[in-house]
């Protein structure tokens, strides 16, 4: 069994064109889609359709989440706020069924072929867990309680990564549009069953990064999604983390004192990120 898993579109279309026509040259037996399908890039709406179109089974990630959960009455404050705004432009995209299908989405998937493998967008307890090489054991246990599964494959953490665990690998598949590991590339994983059990590979694949680029001006994302969105195009270009360490500066800052969102891009971007 030859098995493709994508995670963490992000909106992009680009990139995950170019994983999936690599993944049909790889003849892989299935695709899986992890999660994270929306926001980030502009394409959040091009990007479902595109999954849905390929008939696959697709995991729930914390970004459809966000979507499906944002009108309910539970939902933080927050979202509604600036910091938000690539989450309401990709919500906008979207009619109130589509919104309902992701959130009738699972949390995990085991494939009826292939019973040793675990497959999820974070971990088997949530949507947004994250498990980088060094995270201690005692963390992992409550993640995956009672799992036994030779091989867990995740994404989530736009990181690729290989783990030991439980005597079976964990592995986090990068990210298809939003990589962070320094290499702007459409990054998935192929996991292929052998005699001698799972074996593990990293896939980094260019696309047409200018394209999804351009998107970001044409389609007025940047303008609607204001410093956010600048953050998200930052962050392609580089393919480095930005958003997470400026949003915990921005907390960090906001304690000292109040500071709009918008300065607070200036001033981080201004630090040399």
């Amino acid at each position: 069994m030859r098995l493709a898993f994508l995670s963490d579109i992000h909106g992009n279309l680009p990139a995950f064109e170019a994983a999936l026509e690599h993944a049909a040259q790889e003849r892989v037996d299935q695709l899986v889609i992890a999660g994270d399908i929306v926001v980030g890039s502009p394409d959040s709406a091009a990007c479902w359709q595109r999954a849905q179109s390929l008939g696959c089974p697709i995991l729930r990630g914390n970004h459809e989440r966000y979507l499906f959960h944002f009108h309910d009455p539970q939902a933080p404050a927050l979202w509604r706020t600036p910091q938000f705004a690539p989450v309401q432009w990709a919500l906008a995209e979207f009619a109130p069924a589509q919104l309902q299908e992701m959130g009738q989405l699972p949390l995990t998937l085991r494939l009826p072929q292939a019973p040793d493998l675990l497959l999820v967008h974070a971990s088997a307890r949530n949507d947004h867990d994250s498990i980088y090489p060094y995270t201690p054991e005692e963390q992992l246990a409550p993640m995956f309680a009672g799992e036994e599964a030779a091989l867990i494959t995740r994404g989530h953490n736009h990181l690729p990564s290989l783990r030991q665990w439980a005597g079976g690998l964990i592995a986090t598949a990068g990210s298809v549009g939003l990589a962070l590991d320094g290499n702007a590339t459409a990054q998935y994983l192929i996991a292929e069953r052998r005699l001698s059990g799972w074996h593990v590979a990293h896939q980094s694949v260019p696309y047409d990064q200018e394209a999804n680029l351009r998107r970001f001006e044409e389609s007025g994302y940047l303008e609607a999604t204001g410093p956010m969105g600048r953050l998200f195009f930052r962050e392609l270009i580089s393919a480095t983390h930005l958003i997470v360490p400026f949003l915990r500066a921005y907390h960090r800052w906001n304690q000292d004192a109040p500071l709009s969102l918008d300065r607070a891009v200036d001033r981080f971007l201004a630090d040399g990120r």
